[in-house]
């Protein structure tokens, strides 16, 4: 097939509908950030998912778009519930509900900086990450675990691990409804018993950043920023336990399609009409899994605060805490009628408008927060969701890979690339050096682009722009 997207003004591209397409694919992009490199099929993948059953309006992809598991990671789509509109876990992903929370400290760079060490050793030592290995907080068995996938943050907050507020600057408040732990198999339990509290592996990090830029102050003031303010961005998800819901459900759906008379062009693709048992089995398990990804950051949050407290005498108070692997039922405007909706959001995070009814009231007028993290060696970005957008509001989620991590081993060594981080004035505490070179700066899309071309293609604004000054690395 050919593939070709055709201009439709200097940050979005049409590929044009053809059968067995429903609808047509919208790229929002530059042209320097279209995919590109050989063997990234995101554009194929965009057009695969305009095939599915009871997609509207077009199939969606972010500007930092690359190729992920059925779905491109950035991609969006949304299917009508009442039109036989499938779910399909691929356009999920593996890491349910993995997302982005943001921490504001009391205290500015300037006071930090000769504390900045000790800080850093400290979140290096309490902080637990990597593949497989157990988190802040031990859970006492299924029982324990079922109560957590029900209450979300809110759960972790509860039992000590933060304060009511929190649960107001988290999206859904810290939980999705609709959760059903007994749709979550025992294994994924298993894997997800001694995990709550942890990063995991590959992308994820905690980052010690600060405000370096405020380009609406009004808005900034409103999310707790100011220049020159320390802050901690975390970045992590749902670990073993959402993985293993994902894979279990995958399975599920794959062996149902022909039962449903549906035909997808790529197995990954494997879905469910959204009101079938395994379509309302699947949203009820990832619920679940979403809930396990809002307590994991909660935990994390207050191990940053305790290594704040101890090393720097500061508090962190919660910015936002957003997901960017979610399939959610909202009502949109489609064809001048609203209709009820599953959208997913695969690598792409929510960005609800100024005045939107779900906004928390003190955030009602500004828009909802969109956290979009850079690199290690580059910036990170508070953006806010715009009015007009038509991609069911959804925005980029980060700076979108353009390597692979067998790409990024070759060119780049984990010790050279932490003496060149620390020689710019960015700690690392790494898990492990490949871990780290998995990772390099080089590896991503330019994230200043990436924020550049999302404003101009009215997804989300800029608010501030935060630059790291120490990382710990899952």
């Amino acid at each position: 097939m050919d593939i070709t997207p055709v201009p439709e003004g200097p940050f979005r591209f049409r590929l044009e509908r053809c059968d067995p397409m429903r609808v047509p694919g919208v790229v929002f992009a530059s042209p320097d950030l279209l995919p590109g490199t050989v063997g990234d099929k995101a554009l194929e993948q965009v057009v695969n998912v305009a095939t599915l059953p009871g997609i509207v309006r077009a199939s969606y992809a972010m500007p930092d778009v690359h190729w992920g598991y059925g779905f491109p990671i950035g991609g969006v789509a949304a299917t009508d519930v009442d039109a036989a509109g499938v779910v399909s876990p691929g356009g999920v992903g593996f890491d349910i509900s993995c997302g982005v929370r943001l921490l504001a400290a009391d205290i500015d760079r300037v006071p930090l900086a000769s504390r900045l060490p000790g800080l850093m050793d400290m979140l290096g030592d309490i902080v637990p990450r990597g593949m497989g290995g157990g988190g802040l907080w031990t859970l006492s068995g299924r029982a324990q675990m079922e109560k957590l996938l029900v209450g979300g943050a809110g759960y972790a907050v509860e039992h000590g691990h933060g304060v009511p507020r929190d649960l107001e600057r988290c999206e859904d408040r810290g939980a999705l409804a609709g959760a059903d732990p007994s749709l979550v198999g025992q294994r994924a339990v298993e894997r997800g018993l001694r995990q709550v509290g942890s990063l995991g592996s590959g992308n994820h990090f905690l980052e010690v950043q600060a405000v370096d830029q405020v380009y609406d102050a009004e808005t900034a003031a409103a999310f707790g920023l100011h220049p020159g303010q320390v802050c901690v961005m975390i970045h992590c998800g749902s670990r073993g336990l959402g993985h293993q819901v994902c894979s279990d459900h995958v399975r599920i759906m794959d062996q149902s399609l022909r039962a449903f008379g549906i035909t997808v062009p790529d197995r990954q693709l494997a879905c469910a009409p959204v009101v079938s048992v395994p379509g309302r089995a699947y949203l009820a398990a990832m619920a679940a899994a979403a809930n396990y990804g809002r307590a994991n950051r909660q935990l994390l949050t207050e191990a940053a605060r305790r290594a704040f407290a101890v090393a720097a005498g500061a508090g962190l108070d919660l910015v936002y805490d957003v997901s960017h692997n979610m399939a959610k039922i909202e009502t949109h405007e489609v064809d001048g009628v609203p209709r009820r909706l599953c959208v997913h959001r695969k690598g792409a995070t929510l960005a609800l408008p100024p005045g939107h009814p779900d906004l928390p009231g003190e955030l009602a007028r500004f828009g909802h927060p969109v956290l979009v993290p850079g690199t290690m060696g580059t910036a990170s970005y508070v953006m806010v969701g715009a009015s007009g957008n038509d991609a069911f509001a959804s925005s980029a989620h980060g700076a979108g890979r353009v390597w692979s991590r067998h790409q990024a081993l070759r060119r780049v060594r984990g010790e050279q690339l932490r003496d060149d981080l620390e020689s710019r004035g960015v700690l690392v505490r790494p898990s492990s050096w490949r871990g780290l070179a998995e990772e390099a700066p080089g590896a991503y899309k330019d994230v200043d682009a990436v924020v550049r071309a999302t404003e101009g293609a009215g997804l989300a604004r800029p608010v501030a722009r935060l630059v790291p000054l120490g990382v710990v690395k899952g």
